[in-house]
């Protein structure tokens, strides 16, 4: 028999956004597999045990997980956000597609939870109330010619786009130049929402028009979303403006 693995995610920081499914699932767990802040999150026992890794080393980690799990250890690996959202949930399922048939026997759950646009969009009105979509700015799994494509595709679209992964060290141009394709499409006025580290102490929300923002404003811990041209900026003379995408779009004639 198996041990059960469970995938859960830590939500983007502040406690209070870990489901009560994910943290029955670190109780059930003994073994935790995952980037080292994200671990460094939850309140383990003595008994249970931390296998922390580098952030670049998703699929061996997922497949450490599934070994121990096989062997008939309960295991959670663990993600930050959402586990199933540009995260740890596709790792594991990828490595058992690619990994020994023991695998496929392998009681897997994957625990959904609370990814960052989600915390962002709370935390400044409604900018996903309408259709909109998600995208990592990162290249290291896919081609950037790919993400110009797929950026100027939605946002001709008229989809919100909540822009993941957005700059790093190693990436610091990307965002910039995601700001201009989108220039291409979208009104100047388009608000641009740059959401940093949503719940945490060091939390920032910044929003800004399409035509001024700066890609240096971000930074990994930032979750950006760029509205469509039917979001609207809610001005309150006491209060944080609200940003919000109306449910409802009018048809357009052609």
């Amino acid at each position: 028999m198996t041990g059960r693995l469970h995938v859960i995610g830590t939500g983007p920081g502040n406690p209070d956004q870990m489901t009560p499914e994910a943290l029955r699932a670190v109780e059930a767990s003994t073994e935790f597999f995952g980037y080292f802040p994200y671990i460094d999150r939850l309140n383990l026992r003595p008994d249970q045990i931390k296998v922390a890794s580098d952030n670049r080393e998703e699929l061996s980690r997922a497949e450490a997980a599934l070994t121990r799990a096989a062997a008939g250890v309960d295991v959670c690996v663990v993600s930050g956000g959402d586990p199933g959202v540009f995260a740890m949930a596709a790792a594991v399922c990828e490595a058992i597609d690619a990994g020994p048939e023991e695998w496929k026997s392998v009681d897997l759950v994957v625990v959904p939870g609370v990814t960052a646009m989600l915390a962002v969009a709370a935390r400044i009105g409604a900018p996903l109330g309408h259709d909109f979509c998600a995208i990592s700015l990162s290249d290291n799994l896919k081609p950037w010619e790919i993400i110009e494509k797929r950026l100027r595709m939605v946002a001709e679209a008229g989809l919100v786009i909540a822009l993941y992964n957005p700059i790093s060290k190693a990436r610091p141009w990307q965002l910039g130049k995601a700001f201009e394709i989108l220039r291409e499409v979208l009104p100047g006025e388009t608000p641009v929402i740059f959401g940093r580290a949503v719940g945490r102490p060091d939390e920032r929300m910044l929003v800004m028009p399409l035509g001024e923002a700066e890609a240096e404003r971000a930074d990994m811990a930032t979750c950006v979303v760029i509205g469509s041209p039917e979001t609207r900026i809610i001005a309150r003379p006491d209060l944080p403006d609200l940003v919000y995408t109306p449910r409802f779009l009018k048809a357009v004639m052609r």
